[in-house]
């Protein structure tokens, strides 16, 4: 492994998308919390800014996560990768077992219990799950890789028991499919770069699209959003994918400005999360959304280049967090334009809320520490070959002297 410096590039469009979120949530906050006022009890009445500084404490958590993340030695951190699973799916465990006995451990919200209630804040497991996935997949992965042995039972029997528990308590227990996408991105990904057999690869995708389709149309409310997208929606079904249009076809070219937007007065659903992209549009217009475009892109360019430079284990670390983050943007802003039919899933680092942004930021920040490194493995073939290369040349000169 050969030291350089970090890609910084990755950093400055990372701290430049959580500053253009921090505005976003500055300017449509006080519209949200008004909305919110107009229908809660008085012990209820939130604060003008409370959005806006609650999402100025996540940005600063997030950002001690990405410096923490670039810190921290990976060839340390590697070695609590499977304990990172193991804490994540018990968290989910746990928070399962609090949503059936309606513990107030169990934050509920949209039909799902998703959040763990700490008493200041709220922790979503799942979320830890992903960073869990990312590093001890990648770490089974190369290890195998190594050996010879992808297709063995002691690769896939332990890859499939994790992926197979993550995939059930955040898309079964949970109702997340959103999650869930993120997930199978991951795991996808780090099978796909390990270079197992296309067979197998196939066989792998065949069960989670069979999963899938099971999780769909076994869900009321997804067979409503699948009924929304095919256009046969009515006017409640199809209220939401409607109001995010015409956020983005309001805000036109330049957009009405910060401030002024109408949608996040309480007519577009989570106008703050999942739907930013929208009122986005609306507050910016096409040429803020093309910069935000832009700026996604390039992050993940970026992440992938590094990927290219790295041994094994590390590439597909860095590929698992390529998966995390275009699957977020892409199914976000895919839903958002009535492109995909409408999942809740958050668009990275612009999102309002905490877990999410920070576990993101953690993962960018250890793809920088990995950034600042050039490394491939050599096998014994290769160092035979070249001492051979080496000795032929001394013997010519020696020969010729």
């Amino acid at each position: 492994m050969r030291k350089h410096k970090s890609d910084r590039i990755i950093a400055v469009i990372t701290f430049i998308l959580m500053a253009v979120g921090l505005v976003v949530i500055y300017a449509i906050g006080p519209q949200r919390a008004n909305f919110i006022n107009a229908t809660a009890p008085p012990d209820k009445q939130m604060g003008t800014n409370d959005f806006f500084f609650n999402q100025l404490r996540s940005v600063v958590a997030s950002i001690v996560a990405f410096i923490f993340a670039f810190k921290f030695p990976y060839e340390k951190l590697r070695t609590y990768a499977k304990w990172i699973m193991m804490i994540g799916l018990a968290s989910c465990a746990l928070l399962a077992a609090a949503a059936a006995i309606n513990s107030p451990l169990a934050v509920c919200e949209m039909g799902g219990c998703r959040w763990i209630n700490m008493g200041v804040t709220t922790f979503q497991p799942a979320e830890l799950v992903k960073l869990g996935l990312v590093l001890y997949l990648a770490q089974l992965a190369a290890k195998w890789k190594k050996e010879g042995k992808l297709e063995s039972r002691d690769f896939l029997q332990p890859f499939a028991i994790v992926s197979g528990l993550a995939l059930v308590f955040a898309v079964i227990l949970q109702k997340d499919l959103g999650t869930g996408m993120a997930m199978v991105a991951i795991i996808m990904a780090i099978l796909f770069m390990s270079g197992i057999k296309i067979g197998y690869f196939i066989a792998a995708l065949a069960i989670i699209a069979a999963g899938g389709l099971f999780a769909i149309f076994s869900s009321p409310h997804r067979i409503e959003r699948m009924t929304t997208y095919s256009g046969e929606g009515n006017a409640d079904e199809n209220y939401h994918i409607d109001n995010a249009k015409m956020a983005i076809g309001t805000g036109g070219l330049l957009g009405v400005g910060i401030g002024n937007s109408v949608q996040a007065t309480g007519y577009l659903p989570e106008s703050i999360n999942d739907s930013v992209f929208a009122v986005m549009g609306e507050t910016f217009g096409f040429r803020g959304l093309a910069l935000v475009v832009l700026a996604f892109f390039l992050l993940l360019l970026r992440i992938l280049k590094v990927s290219t430079r790295l041994d094994t284990e590390r590439g597909l670390v860095t590929v698992g967090v390529f998966a995390w983050i275009a699957v977020h943007v892409i199914v976000n802003i895919s839903a958002m334009t009535g492109l995909i039919p409408l999942t809740g899933i958050t668009l990275p680092l612009l999102s309002y809320g905490g877990t999410s942004m920070m576990f993101i930021a953690f993962s960018i920040g250890l793809v920088c520490q990995l950034s600042c490194y050039t490394g491939r493995e050599v096998n014994n073939e290769s160092i035979s070959s070249r001492r051979g290369i080496r000795g032929s040349y001394y013997a010519s000169r020696r020969g010729s002297a």
